[in-house]
């Protein structure tokens, strides 16, 4: 019987090469193989790619056994949600017509049995920040949107490509020279915007998200919990809710 609900970010699979992005995404398969039997719903909460624009005629070529993965998991009946990150906010309806995955833009409350959740990628949450935060206001853009659809894929999606490679791997070294850097950012800006979340929805239990790729499992009062779900590069974690707790876990 599928009673599961399962939570998992931040793939960006196309890094750093198609080798070695194939071979996570082959572990990926696995794992949603080993779930989808008793996956009552299954969370996809981010950054599935390292890029993906849908222009009108074309997607990004390449993640063929994962998509086809995804689509058979959809038409056996169990839901796949996405929310978009800020590596995939450009997934517009691709995804939902062809494969049938049902696409989150925004923040959203959840209510799974008799606890409640709060879902959400995570990027640009709480204080500071304003650079990103300025910047995604120029992505989502829909002019910016249009007028980067006019440039040749073969011109756009390398260009697109390199700099977010390069956005990543600036992130990936400050991680590498000191992990506590990443740790402080959630426990400054995640917590913060979590406790100002339960200040309007006080019976929240769970406050999940992605984008800042460390598994952490913050207790923020009597009963509510903030789980931050990792990543698919480096940590291979993910969390499961099973009717009564949500536990964070490492496929291994």
């Amino acid at each position: 019987m599928s009673t599961k609900v399962y939570f998992v970010s931040d793939f960006h699979f196309g890094i750093p090469d198609h080798t070695r992005s194939l071979e996570r995404e082959s572990r990926f398969i696995r794992w949603l193989d080993e779930i989808r039997n008793d996956a009552s719903e299954i969370y996809l909460m981010g950054d599935l790619f390292d890029f993906w624009f849908e222009y009108r005629m074309t997607v990004p070529k390449g993640h063929i056994r994962l998509l086809g993965k995804l689509a058979e998991i959809t038409d056996a009946g169990v839901p796949v949600h996405l929310f978009r990150g800020n590596h995939d906010m450009w997934a517009f309806n691709y995804l939902s017509e062809e494969l049938h995955i049902q696409l989150h833009r925004t923040p959203e409350f959840r209510q799974f049995g008799s606890k409640r959740f709060y879902l959400a990628h995570g990027d640009g949450l709480g204080p500071g920040d304003t650079g990103y935060k300025f910047l995604k206001k120029v992505f989502s853009n829909r002019f910016n949107q249009w007028f980067f659809r006019w440039l040749h894929p073969d011109v756009g999606i390398p260009m697109a490509l390199f700099w977010s490679r390069q956005s990543r791997y600036a992130a990936d070294k400050r991680e590498e020279k000191d992990e506590s850097i990443t740790k402080r950012i959630i426990e400054t800006r995640l917590v913060t915007h979590s406790k100002q979340i339960l200040t309007t929805h006080p019976d929240l239990d769970f406050l999940i998200y992605g984008h800042y790729h460390y598994p952490l499992d913050i207790t923020l009062n009597d009963h509510a919990r903030q789980i931050v779900l990792g990543d698919w590069l480096t940590h291979f974690s993910f969390a499961v809710f099973d009717g009564e707790a949500v536990t964070l876990k490492i496929y291994a």
